[in-house]
């Protein structure tokens, strides 16, 4: 790989403690703090992304470059680092954060231009781990490197993933927090993006008053990432936090549609490009439930459930504005923009659903459709993703009992084919208002619509089987995952078995790493 491209534009910048100390502690009024990976000295290859690689710059992969992935043997002209941030946890501020297990390796440009930040994950200490190790254990590791790809083939905002590899160390982890902390395997993934930069970041500067150093992060965010803002003064600022507000709307929508929920939307776990970022306990949408949350944690309050995603994205803009306040100046502005929002969302997360069920515009009496099919979807349990897919096989001649029952999560009986059969009425009633063809409906839906999803389960058994020492499942979910709008692996097409409704780091997952 072509690391000696490698560079660090941002530590060049703003201001760091450059004293290379990985000690936990507090670093008021900087932005970064210098230090080393620990250094792995046996590490093995899991898996490389090598399409990846090519398309941000780096290249082929060599044995020789097996020491880089797990940040051992650095080159000189690499200067590590972490970065400092702030946030809102569960609606709590938790004051100075930052990268506890995440260390920058700086930026690569490929030959078109385009840049790309370079972090690895479960490298060791920083000075923001909070009394933590800095390591990352296989499980979240796999989970990291498989739903990343996942969401990007998805065609949802992401970071990706480079590689995954063993650290060659065993780490303690007491999975479920109950008292039971267990050796498991230690892993390395390294991520990548555009920008890692989140809005805890200028909710540290705000917070500590630094707004000098505010503006100039506001500013270099605006040059390198948002392209299309040219206006000046206070209005650019304005701008600015108009269209974060729009790109994590949209991003909200792209989770609707696929049926992601992330499981901790903290605020320093927000990214100011609106990626997909800090994969942790999340879960795709098996049966349909607008309440379900994968995390522990997150337990009785379900403050992050699938269905208030969207509203817990605004709470965090909110969060965001406030930060932002000192370059801006104007309550209104921030008031009527964060007001806007939940119409914008809303509107973008309705026309969403419309290309779901193959409609061709959004229209009035669609907000009654949907709420009346949410109403179903959660009543019969029915899967997200097999219930849309099996929509699009519906003919004229299909027997829908037979059709739509090995979908729902519930036993069958009389009262769920009755109310499915009035919901399909109004779905074919619905679809003859269409001023498109049935083909062109159909070809909308299977483009929305995702035929293979990475569910738990599957990630569950992956896992085990690598902890075994065997590879095949995680090639074909890489696989599988390259094209989730084609039925590639029909075995992948299935609802989680019920052996799995109540397994810990399945079903149940928790924030540990």
């Amino acid at each position: 790989m072509n690391i000696d491209r490698i560079r660090q534009p941002f530590i060049k910048k703003f201001p760091g403690d450059f004293s290379n100390n990985p000690m936990q502690r507090n670093t008021p009024k900087v932005l970064l703090a210098t230090t080393q990976p620990a250094g792995f000295d046996q590490p093995q290859l899991i898996a490389f992304n090598e399409k990846l690689s090519e398309e941000i710059g780096l290249g082929k992969f060599d044995e020789k470059d097996l020491d880089f992935l797990v940040g051992s043997n650095l080159p000189e002209n690499i200067q590590t680092y972490a970065t400092a941030y702030a946030g809102h946890q569960f609606g709590n501020w938790a004051g100075q954060l930052g990268d506890g297990r995440a260390i920058l390796a700086g930026e690569i440009t490929n030959d078109s231009g385009r840049k790309t930040e370079i972090q690895w994950k479960g490298a060791g200490a920083t000075p923001y781990s909070r009394h933590a190790d800095g390591r990352a254990v296989l499980r979240s590791s796999v989970r990291e490197y498989l739903m990343s790809e996942a969401m990007y083939h998805l065609k949802v905002p992401t970071t990706r993933a480079l590689s995954l590899t063993f650290s060659g160390e065993e780490v303690v982890r007491d999975m479920m927090y109950d008292g039971n902390p267990q050796l498991e395997k230690g892993a390395v993934v390294i991520r990548t993006a555009e920008s890692f930069l989140r809005f805890g970041h200028f909710e540290l500067m705000s917070a500590q008053r630094e707004y000098k150093t505010l503006q100039e992060l506001a500013d270099f965010t605006i040059e390198n990432y948002y392209p299309e803002i040219t206006s000046s003064g206070i209005q650019r600022y304005k701008d600015f936090f108009g269209n974060i507000c729009t790109r994590t709307a949209n991003l909200m929508v792209e989770w609707f549609r696929v049926g992601f929920v992330h499981g901790v939307m903290n605020t320093d776990n927000m990214s100011i490009l609106g990626l997909t970022i800090d994969y942790g306990p999340y879960s795709m949408m098996d049966e349909y439930d607008l309440n379900f949350t994968p995390n522990t944690t997150d337990l009785p309050g379900r403050r992050y459930a699938f269905g208030k995603q969207g509203q817990i994205s605004q709470w965090n803009l909110w969060q965001l504005a406030n930060a932002l306040h000192p370059l801006i100046e104007d309550e209104k502005f921030l008031e009527d923009t964060l007001n806007h929002f939940g119409t914008y969302f809303w509107e973008a997360h309705d026309t969403m659903l419309c290309k779901k069920f193959g409609f061709d515009e959004l229209k009035e009496e669609d907000e009654e459709f949907f709420t009346n099919w949410q109403g179903l979807m959660q009543e019969v349990q029915f899967d997200y993703t097999l219930f849309f897919n099996q929509l699009e096989k519906l003919t004229s001649e299909t027997n829908l009992e037979e059709h739509f029952k090995n979908v729902s999560y519930l036993a069958w009986d009389e009262e769920k084919l009755r109310k499915l059969e009035d919901f399909i009425r109004k779905y074919r009633s619905r679809l003859a208002l269409n001023s498109i063809s049935k083909e062109d409906s159909l070809a909308l839906m299977k483009k929305t619509n995702p035929k293979f999803i990475l569910r738990n389960y599957l990630l569950y058994e992956c896992i085990e089987e690598i902890n075994s020492g065997k590879t095949e499942m995680l090639e074909k979910l890489t696989k599988a995952l390259e094209t989730p709008y084609e039925e590639l692996f029909p075995e992948f097409s299935r609802k989680r078995p019920s052996d799995y409704n109540d397994t810990t780091g399945c079903s149940t997952l928790s924030c540990s790493s």
